[in-house]
């Protein structure tokens, strides 16, 4: 799993109008292709009636899957330009979808291709940009004499913490940025002079700064 990657948020979506065209931007966060395609058929069947309905997504750690399609339009001026407007922005696991709507004026190859650029950074704003940092659990298991002074290091080192279970002795969720997570464990065996149970857990991505 890759440290961090960059995508949307959530779903979201923007119209913007170019020369009476109606342009509507759609972006979803996919985790596979399965879901792009989904997501695609659905917004077609939302927008039956639209002139086009043109999309691009790009899927995987290494940018594996690519698709683009123009749907009517001149080869070039729409799938590609949305394709290429995710890898400028170094997003992964996104689709778009740029609806239009004719409204009569020709706009020309360099002005579908600037639409429709225009359509997907539109639907991206809507959809918000975020990072994703991956995270790994680190179980800590000790005895309630320690606790104070495990909160209060977590606390001064602004570790990202999950659940806290208590039974005969605490149990905290820890939750250290994966590439940190050896140093991590070392410093809770130290702090804790090696009297605390340390387990990993599963790799878990997290929103840059929330």
């Amino acid at each position: 799993m890759i440290e961090q990657y960059r995508t949307v948020r959530a779903a979201g979506n923007k119209e913007i109008v170019i020369k009476k065209s109606r342009f509507i931007g759609y972006v979803m966060p996919v985790q596979n292709e399965e879901e792009a395609i989904q997501f695609i058929e659905d917004i077609k069947k939302k927008h039956w009636n639209a002139t086009h309905n043109c999309s691009a997504y790009m899927i995987g750690e290494r940018d594996e899957i690519q698709k683009q399609s123009d749907d009517g339009e001149p080869s070039g001026t729409a799938g590609k330009p949305i394709l290429e407007v995710i890898k400028n922005q170094g997003l992964k696991n996104v689709a778009i979808v740029v609806t239009r709507y004719f409204g009569g004026i020709m706009l020309g190859a360099g002005g579908l291709i600037r639409a429709y650029t225009d359509g997907a950074v539109a639907a991206i704003e809507a959809g918000e940009a975020i990072t994703k940092v991956l995270h790994r659990e680190v179980f800590v298991e000790l005895d309630y004499t320690w606790l104070g002074k495990v909160e209060n290091e977590l606390r001064n080192r602004q570790v990202r913490m999950g659940e806290t279970t208590f039974t005969d002795k605490v149990k905290l969720t820890c939750l250290p940025v994966d590439r940190e997570a050896e140093r991590f464990i070392e410093f809770m065996t130290d702090l804790t002079q090696g009297q605390s149970v340390i387990t990993d857990g599963q790799q878990l991505y997290f929103i840059e700064g929330e």
